[in-house]
C-alpha cells in the first residue's frame, strides 16, 4: 500500500472493483464448471468440450439469466502451453448456431458460428496473448485473446422438442483438441499447475476485501493490454495487481474501510447506471461486446455481468428487457400483464427470438406447472392469433384459460423481469426503427 490518502483509497478501490467485479463474477462461475467437480454445475476438465444436450431449467442456479433455447456445450480453454484447435461440422442452413469467445475480462472477443462464419464447418485455432507463428496448415482462422484462459460458449438451436436427438449428433462433432495433438507432433511442455483459489458467493463479492485477492489472481492470465498499462500502475498503489493474493491483515482499519467504502460506491454508481437501462435509455446492446466496442467503459462491462454474465453481443443477439410496465412500475406477479405484436410487427431476426421469464431477485428461471419457461418463434404455429393476426402473450401467475393458455407465460407471485432475445438481429432491429412493444398491466 503506497497512499496515505484515504479519498484516493477510496476513489481507486471504487474503480478497481467496478473493473474487477466481472472477472470476479465470472471466475465464481468458470471455478464451479472447470475446477470444482464436486460442484453440481461442474462441467469439464479445462481444454476439455462438455456437451449438454437439454436445454437450461430452474434447477440450473450458476448463472444469472440463462438462456433456454439453444442446447449449450461448454469449454475452458486454458492457453498457456498452446494454442487450441476448434473443429466444427457442416450443418444445415436453417439451423443458428454460435461459438462466443469470451476473454478473462468477459469481453466477446470474437464468434464462430452462423453470423460470422457460416454453416458449412472449419477449423479454427485460439492463441494466448504469447503465441507467436504462422497459420498452421488445415486452420481455416486463427483467432487471438489477450488472456491466457477463455470461456467457449457453444449455442446450438433446437428447432422443436422432437429434434433433440439431431442436437446431439452435432453437439458430438464439435471437437477440442490442443494446437500439437492436431497437428500430430510433440506436446510442448506443460504450463506449471494452477492453484486456483476458493471463489466468493455472489453476496460475500459485494463487500468482503477478499474480492481484490481474487481479482489479483486473475491478473496474472491477464498480461496488461496498451490501454491499461496506466490504470493497472494505479491499481497497484492500493495493492491491486497481478500476484497471488491481497494482504488484507496489512491494512490498517481505516484503510479497509476506506475500500471497503469504495466498493458501496461502485454499487451505488452500478444502480444510478440500472436506473438508465431500465429506462430504456442504455440498452442491453451498449453493455456486451469487444474491447474496442466497449472502449474500456468498465461501468458498463460491469452492469453486463450483473445483469446477464456472458450475454452476447448484439450483432449476435438483442436483448429487450422488461423490467417495468408501460406505466413505469416494476414488474411482479400480483398483476397480470399483456405482450401484444401486431401482425407485421414481430422481432425481426434471421435466425429466431424469444421470451423468457425470471424470477427476481436471483434472475433464474421460473418454475411451473407446463414447466414453460419462454414462448419463441418455432412455437409461432402452436399459438392463438388475435383477429387482426396480431399475437399477444399472457404473462401472469394463473392461467388465462384454455382457449388462451399456449399463449401463456407463467409469472412467480412476486417480482420478476423477461427477456426477449433476438438471435442475429436485422437491421431493423439494429439500427432501432423497429422497437419491442410495452408490457400493459391489464
Amino acid at each position: 500500500m503506497q497512499i496515505n490518502d484515504l479519498t484516493e483509497v477510496r476513489n481507486l478501490a471504487k474503480e478497481a472493483y467496478i473493473y474487477g467485479y466481472p472477472m470476479v463474477d465470472s471466475y465464481r462461475i468458470q471455478h464451479a464448471y472447470f475446477v470444482d467437480p464436486q460442484s453440481p454445475e461442474y462441467k469439464a476438465p479445462w481444454n476439455q468440450l462438455r456437451n449438454i444436450a437439454r436445454v437450461f431449467t430452474p434447477e440450473d442456479k450458476a448463472v444469472q439469466t440463462p438462456n433456454s433455447d439453444t442446447p449449450y456445450s461448454m469449454a475452458g480453454l486454458d492457453l498457456r502451453a498452446e494454442p487450441m484447435v476448434l473443429t466444427v461440422p457442416e450443418m444445415a442452413a436453417d439451423r443458428y448456431f454460435s461459438i462466443q469467445l469470451v476473454d478473462l475480462y468477459t469481453f466477446n472477443f470474437e464468434y464462430i458460428g452462423s453470423r460470422t462464419t457460416g454453416n458449412g464447418g472449419g477449423v479454427f485455432m485460439i492463441a494466448g496473448p504469447g503465441w507467436q507463428g504462422e497459420t498452421p496448415s488445415g486452420v481455416s482462422h486463427v483467432i487471438r485473446s489477450e488472456t491466457k484462459l477463455v470461456l467457449a460458449i457453444y449455442r446450438t438451436q433446437l428447432l422443436n422438442p422432437g429434434d433433440l436427438d439431431r442436437v446431439k449428433q452435432i453437439q458430438a462433432s464439435y471437437q477440442i483438441q490442443p494446437l500439437s495433438a492436431f497437428l500430430g507432433q510433440p506436446a510442448p511442455a506443460s504450463a506449471p499447475p494452477v492453484e486456483f483459489v476458493p471463489p466468493l458467493t455472489p453476496d460475500a463479492q459485494k463487500t468482503s476485501l477478499e474480492f481484490f485477492g481474487i481479482l489479483n489472481f486473475l491478473l496474472q492470465f491477464c498480461p496488461p493490454v496498451p490501454s491499461e498499462v496506466d490504470l493497472r500502475s494505479k491499481f497497484a498503489q492500493i495493492g491491486v495487481e497481478a500476484g497471488p493474493g491481497f494482504a488484507t491483515d496489512n491494512l490498517s482499519p481505516e484503510v479497509k474501510e476506506a475500500m471497503t467504502q469504495g466498493m458501496a460506491d461502485a454499487w451505488a454508481e452500478f444502480s444510478a447506471l440500472k436506473k438508465q437501462v431500465d429506462a430504456g435509455e442504455v440498452t442491453s446492446g451498449d453493455l456486451f461486446g469487444t474491447r474496442d466496442y466497449l472502449q474500456n467503459n468498465y461501468l458498463y462491462r460491469m452492469a453486463a455481468a450483473v445483469l446477464g454474465i456472458f450475454g452476447n453481443s448484439k450483432q449476435e443477439a438483442m436483448y429487450p428487457f422488461y423490467t417495468v410496465d408501460a406505466e413505469g412500475q416494476p414488474l411482479s406477479g400480483a398483476n397480470r400483464y399483456t405482450l401484444h405484436f401486431a401482425a407485421d410487427q414481430l422481432p425481426p431476426v434471421h435466425a429466431f427470438w424469444s421470451l423468457t421469464m425470471y424470477e427476481l431477485p436471483a434472475s433464474l428461471l421460473v418454475a411451473n406447472p407446463l414447466h414453460r419457461y419462454l414462448l419463441n418463434s418455432p412455437m409461432l404455429p402452436q399459438f392463438t392469433r388475435d383477429a387482426d393476426g396480431g399475437l399477444t402473450f399472457y404473462i401472469q401467475p394463473e392461467s388465462p384459460g384454455a382457449a388462451l393458455e399456449a399463449n401463456w407465460l407463467p409469472a412467480p407471485a412476486g417480482p420478476f423481469f423477461c427477456a426477449m432475445r433476438l438471435y442475429w438481429p436485422k437491421p431493423e432491429a439494429l439500427e432501432g426503427t423497429w422497437t419491442a412493444p410495452a408490457m400493459e398491466r391489464v
